[in-house]
């Protein structure tokens, strides 16, 4: 079964930067998309950010592009997600998630329902 295990989060002021990490175990990530999704108190989980394991171009939710960026380090198989200009509505807790794909479609993936394994999650704070 896959694992993920996020880091990484904690209290920081607003327009600060934080840098979570998705540490993945299990199954082969190759034929995978990684994705970071949020969930704030009383709200639904939203998604953030989203990447095929083996490359191509990031897919943002409106709300964090141009702020947050996604990434993957190979060979420690591992997500990361750079988070810059924290605004307090960035407070949530942060879930990594993975989809298996059957094949390269080129095709983004932004719902809940869409990935098969999550990780526990980690807490972001973004206060004064």
């Amino acid at each position: 079964q896959v694992q993920l295990v996020e880091s990484g989060g904690g209290l920081v002021q607003p327009g600060g930067s934080l840098r979570l990490s998705c540490a993945a175990s299990g199954r082969t990530f190759n034929r995978h998309y990684m994705g970071w999704f949020r969930q704030a108190p009383g709200k639904g989980r939203e998604f953030v950010a989203g990447i095929y394991w083996s490359g191509g171009t990031p897919y943002y939710g409106a709300s964090v592009k141009g702020r947050f960026t996604i990434s993957r380090d190979n060979a420690k198989n591992t997500v990361h997600l750079q988070m810059n200009s924290l605004k307090p509505e960035d407070t949530a807790v942060y879930y990594c998630a993975a989809r298996e794909v059957t094949y390269y479609s080129g095709q983004y993936y932004n719902g809940v329902h869409e990935y098969d394994y999550w990780g526990q999650g980690t807490q972001v704070t973004v206060s004064s």
